[in-house]
Formats: C-alpha cells, sequence, structure tokens
C-alpha cells in the first residue's frame, strides 16, 4: 500500500487531489451555465440525474462555495509539489502569479451579469475563472520551485562568522599595560580590553609601516609603564618621536617613584641635547669575557652577514683581535684609556708596535699569539684576511661626534639601580642605521648585562625597530629577565627583516619566544605563523545542492582558523590581532584578540601639544669635539710610545718587542 511516505504513493495522492479540484470546477462550470451546456449539447440525462444528487449535498447552495473547495484541493496538491529548483526564482514573482489568479478567478462571476448571447457568456465566465485558476497553479508551483534557505550573501568574506568572544573585564597589576579596544561579535559592536597582566613574559609588537604600532601600543607601553614607576630604556629608531613621549611623562610621573629617577639621552647627530656615556666603562668591565662579548656585538653590528656566520675563522679571528684590545685597555693603567674611541685608534697603530705592547698583557696572550706568529712569519695575507676586516669595519666609527658621546662619562648603564634609577633614550638615525646602529648595539648589549640582576627595580626595555640593532643572546635576555622583574617590548614589522638581520634560527627563537603578541598588518609567512598560533574555533558550514526535482542544503559546523593569514593581511590600521599571557594567579580564558584599538585622538594632539621640548645638556661646539677627537689620536700616540719606550728599557720586557 502506498502512503506519504513512499514518494511514488504521495505523488499519486497529490495528482488525484489536483483532479479532484478539477471536477469540483468543472461541476461548478455545468451547474451554473447548465443552459449554454444544453445549447452546445453536452447535457444528458445521467449526467442531470447525478447533479441533482451532488446538490442535494450543499455543495451549491452558494456560488462561490464550490469554487471556494476546488480552490482548496489545489492548494493541498500544490504543498507537496516538487520540481527543479531555481536560484534566480523571488517570491514576489510567485505571488504575483497567485494574486492575479486569485483576482480572475473570483471577480470572474461579473461577466455572468453581463447582457447577451447565454454562450458567449459562459464561455467568457468558463474562460476567465479558468486562466484565473491557471494562474493560481503556476504561483504556486513557482512557490515550491523557490529556495527557502536563503545564504547570508552580504557578508561575502566570511567576516561575521570569524567572529569570536574576547576578553571584556579590565584586569590592572602594578605591572600591567591595558589597552582599550572594541570588537565585533556577530553583528554586534563590542568593547573590550587587552590586558598585557605579565609584561615580563615579553611583548612583540609586529606591523608593516603604518600599521600604528607606535602610536597604538608602543606610545602606551611607555607612559604607563613610566606611572607605574618602571626604570625605561628606549630604543627610538625615528629619534625623537618616542624620546619626547618618554620625557614629558617622566615629568609628569616622576614623584611616583620612591627615589626620583634621572633622565638621560644618547643622540649623535644633536651633541647639545645629548648626554655623554662610555660603555666601556672600566666599573663594569669585570673580565676578559666582557670585552669578548663588547667585540663580537660591536662587529656583529657593524658586519650583520657575520651574525649567519658565527664560528667562520674569519669572522671569529676579528673578533679575538678586538678582544684583545678591549681588554688590554681595560687593564692598561687601570683602565683609564678604556673607551671605544681608545680602541679604534690603538687597532690602527703600526704591527710592530701594535703587537709589542699586546704582548705585555699575560691574559691576552692566547688571543693575539695566531696573528703574532703570522705577522713573524711573513703570512701577511692570511694576517690581513684575520684583521684588516674589523679594522676597515671599526674604521667606520672614527667620527668626532661619535667620539666625543662615546668618551664622556655622565651616567652608568644600569638604570635599574634602586638608588639612583634612570630613564635613557637612545637616538638612530635612519639614514645612518649601519653606523649608528652597531654603537647601540654595543650600549645595548653591555646595559641588558647590568639590567639582569637579582635585587634591582622593575625596569622596562623598549625597541622600536628592533632588527636595526643586534642584542646577542636576546633569547637568554627574555627567560631569564623574567624572574628579575625586567620587561622587553620588541617592534618589529615582519619575519622576513628579523631572518634577513639575525638568520633564520636566531629569528624564530625571537618569534616564538615572547608570551604576548600584538600584531597589526602582516603578509606572508607571518600571518601564517600567526594564523597557526591564534588557533581554530567553531563556524557554521552551510552547501547547497539543487538537481532536477530537488533541492539539498545541508548545514554542518567545523573548527576553522579564528584568524585566518588573509584577514592579518588586510588589517586597517589600528585594527590589530594578538594573544596575551596570563599569571598562575589571574588567569585568562579568552586570551586570544581581534579588535580595533581606541585612542582619544583628540585628546593625544592637545597633549602632544603641550609637550616640553628636550632639555639643552650643555651648549657644545665644533671646536670641542674637533679638541676631544684630536686628544683621544694624542692618547693613543703618547702611551704607545711610551710604552715601547718602557719595553727597550727593562731588559725582561725588551724580548717582548716585535721587530720585522
Amino acid at each position: 500500500m502506498n502512503t506519504g511516505e513512499n514518494e511514488q504513493g504521495l505523488r499519486k495522492i497529490l495528482d488525484m487531489t489536483r483532479l479532484i479540484s478539477i471536477v469540483v470546477l468543472a461541476l461548478h462550470f455545468y451547474y451554473y451555465c447548465y443552459r449554454a451546456f444544453e445549447v452546445w449539447g453536452l447535457s444528458v440525462q445521467l449526467t442531470d440525474r447525478l447533479m441533482g444528487n451532488i446538490r442535494r449535498t450543499g455543495l451549491f447552495n452558494d456560488f462561490h462555495r464550490s469554487k471556494l473547495i476546488a480552490l482548496g484541493f489545489l492548494c493541498i496538491s500544490l504543498m507537496g509539489a516538487k520540481g527543479k529548483k531555481d536560484e534566480k526564482l523571488s517570491y514576489k514573482t510567485a505571488f504575483a502569479y497567485i494574486f492575479t489568479g486569485l483576482y480572475i478567478y473570483f471577480t470572474s462571476y461579473l461577466s455572468l451579469s453581463l447582457s447577451g448571447d447565454m454562450t458567449s457568456i459562459a464561455s467568457v465566465y468558463i474562460g476567465l475563472t479558468s486562466i484565473g485558476y491557471i494562474f493560481t497553479l503556476t504561483g504556486g508551483t513557482l512557490l515550491s520551485r523557490i529556495i527557502k534557505v536563503q545564504f547570508n550573501n552580504k557578508d561575502i568574506f566570511n567576516k561575521e562568522n570569524e567572529t569570536f568572544p574576547q576578553e571584556e573585564r579590565l584586569l590592572e597589576n602594578e605591572y600591567s599595560i591595558n589597552l582599550l579596544a572594541k570588537y565585533h561579535l556577530r553583528g554586534k559592536v563590542r568593547r573590550s580590553w587587552i590586558n598585557i597582566i605579565n609584561p615580563f613574559r615579553s611583548l612583540l609588537v609586529l606591523g608593516s609601516p603604518g600599521s600604528g604600532k607606535s602610536y597604538f601600543v608602543i606610545r602606551h607601553v611607555i607612559t604607563q609603564h613610566l606611572a607605574k614607576g618602571f626604570s625605561m630604556f628606549v630604543y627610538d629608531f625615528k629619534f625623537d618621536d618616542l624620546t619626547i613621549i618618554a620625557y614629558n611623562h617622566y615629568l609628569k610621573n616622576k614623584h611616583r617613584f620612591a627615589v626620583q629617577p634621572a633622565f638621560y639621552v644618547i643622540n649623535f647627530d644633536d651633541l647639545s641635547h645629548s648626554h655623554r656615556c662610555n660603555p666601556l666603562d672600566k666599573e663594569n668591565m669585570l673580565d676578559i669575557t666582557d670585552a669578548a662579548e663588547s667585540a663580537r656585538t660591536i662587529l656583529m653590528g657593524l658586519n650583520r652577514e657575520w651574525i649567519k656566520r658565527q664560528g667562520d675563522f674569519f669572522v671569529e679571528s676579528p673578533i679575538n683581535f678586538l678582544t684583545a684590545i678591549i681588554w688590554y685597555l681595560r687593564k692598561y693603567q687601570d683602565g683609564e684609556f678604556c673607551t671605544l674611541p681608545h680602541v679604534i685608534e690603538l687597532m690602527q697603530v703600526e704591527y710592530d708596535k701594535l703587537f709589542s705592547i699586546l704582548r705585555t698583557e699575560k691574559e691576552i696572550e692566547v688571543l693575539i699569539n695566531p696573528f703574532v706568529n703570522a705577522y713573524m712569519h711573513d703570512v701577511m695575507e692570511q694576517l690581513e684576511g684575520q684583521i684588516a676586516s674589523g679594522k676597515v669595519a671599526m674604521a667606520r666609527l672614527s667620527s668626532p661626534q661619535l667620539y666625543y658621546v662615546l668618551s664622556g662619562n655622565d651616567f652608568s648603564l644600569d638604570i635599574n639601580d634602586p638608588n639612583a634609577p634612570k630613564i635613557l633614550c637612545v637616538g638612530n638615525n635612519p639614514q645612518k642605521i649601519q653606523i649608528y646602529g652597531a654603537v647601540l648595539s654595543l650600549y645595548v648589549n653591555r646595559l641588558v648585562k647590568l639590567v639582569n640582576k637579582k635585587g634591582k627595580l622593575k625596569s622596562s626595555l623598549i625597541f622600536d625597530e628592533f632588527p636595526t640593532i643586534y642584542l646577542n643572546n636576546i633569547d637568554s635576555l627574555i627567560a631569564t629577565a623574567r624572574s628579575n622583574k625586567v620587561a622587553t617590548c620588541l617592534g618589529v614589522q615582519d619575519f622576513s627583516q628579523l631572518k634577513k638581520d639575525y638568520g633564520k634560527d636566531q629569528a624564530d627563537v625571537i618569534m616564538n619566544i615572547p608570551g604576548n603578541i600584538i600584531s597589526g598588518q602582516v603578509t606572508g609567512e607571518t600571518a601564517k605563523q600567526l594564523s597557526e598560533r591564534f588557533g581554530k574555533i567553531m563556524q557554521d558550514r552551510a552547501s547547497l545542492s539543487i538537481n532536477r526535482t530537488d533541492t539539498s542544503i545541508s548545514k554542518s559546523k567545523q573548527l576553522d582558523s579564528a584568524i585566518p593569514a588573509s584577514k592579518i593581511a588586510g588589517l586597517s590600521s589600528g585594527e590589530f590581532v594578538g594573544m596575551v599571557a596570563d599569571d598562575p594567579d589571574c588567569k585568562i580564558d579568552l586570551k586570544a584578540f581581534h579588535a580595533e584599538l581606541l585612542n582619544d585622538h583628540q585628546s593625544l594632539k592637545s597633549e602632544q601639544d603641550a609637550y616640553k621640548p628636550l632639555p639643552i645638556i650643555r651648549q657644545v661646539d665644533t671646536g670641542m669635539v674637533h679638541r676631544n677627537y684630536m686628544q683621544i689620536k694624542r692618547d693613543v700616540e703618547e702611551f704607545v710610545a711610551s710604552e715601547i719606550e718602557r719595553m727597550i728599557d727593562d731588559p725582561e720586557l725588551k724580548m717582548l718587542v716585535v721587530k720585522k
């Protein structure tokens, strides 16, 4: 037996229902147009007796009753109708047919009141009613072909489906950085907070030029940490963009420190606004490993390609040679001439005199022996290969301005000393990156070693455009400085930039170690790495399949990227994605975010207009700088001559004098 659960049986039932509708409508025509049917010769006695029986059922008690019953059976037959689906069909077309058909169907009775021949009137009535019936049938059929499930064609980039809940609580502590933001969630805009509650796990700020790294993120790190009493180091790549912010907020918040900090600036372009500092200060050059680390930093900063070739003979040789020079000056007269300018000038001394005086210092004997032997055995090609690359690179630093800043001693680099906290800003110049970057790398390297100790104040190290300087063992700093309350903020444009300047292995470490990451627009490999880091969320999926007789629509949920790489590559300025780290005592379940950071632009502009300019440290003229430059050269000439003379006069040392 066929039932509604059987497709063939259902189709037969619907066909029969539609046939009943047509039969009822035909009976209506026969009953109310009987005179015309008689004229046409379509009435017979049997039909008349049958109609008499049907009339007694009440079907024709009212003119419209039979028409309504016929229409009712038609509607029932249409409810299960199937047909080839069409995405282009709309309800507007279907209802236009239906309403037109119903109007003609029910108003056709007016034609019966017309005057004229009975057969003509009957023909008009039957024709109009049939047309109305066909229009209604056509509209109903079209309705069954319309796809009832509509997809959201407005969200062509799947933006709404890729939104997810984000942290809306403000979580503050004595170290935190809190950034106000807004984000989208299922069509609604909501306020959120990016809470970097543990900045000691390091903060990596990524973004292409113009994405808003400094304006939306780094400036708030500076202002909020100064307000919370952090000692601070700021590497200002485009001096004085960040320095002016740090200085004015230092003035605003210096009363918050237990011991009022001092503000220092290192700037090689405008010496009147720069302090002087010796990164090779004898007080902090405690053993030869400090000299070796300083030598490596300065040479790697000058020759960035060497970073990828560490361990090579012709890379390690100049590093050993420079280490020997630095340590010799540290030991000579208790470090009176232990400055980078004196190191540069001493390197340029002719080999006979240089090797002679270096041999007097036993601690560096193993470092200089290969060079002395090569010189004594006339292997000059090897010797020049070992030393010349270092000498040529260091000679690029021979500048009166650099000598002036590097030979003074206005302050020490231990910025988080509890008894003498400091705010230190060092400025680079994008047009002189290679020269200034190498010297600033030395400052940073020495500072990090002094800062990363126990029992110091909490401190914040902020590096804008970090790849433009060389900081050896940055991974060790991030890993060990956490317990010493040292917060590190690294500003980087792109992973490829890091890879170019630091090599792939070191770049991978820098990208993966920071616990907090905030990224503006980045592309390529960087965007892919970040997308994988942010993980996946449950998203709705729908698929549509249309065949000749039916439409199949399936819905599902599946895990997909919360923030795809393509979305990271298309972020607007001020729009950031990222992930924060939490603490055991302050758990954050919603660590990932994709939000637009909110800056009060008008307030920041007013604040910036009211900034005080950087103070003049001292009046410096060209004559002072040149005299200092010449004095350093004379110092080296005099003590080399003095040492050679002393060696010749001393029988024990005379044998160390190199003669060729």
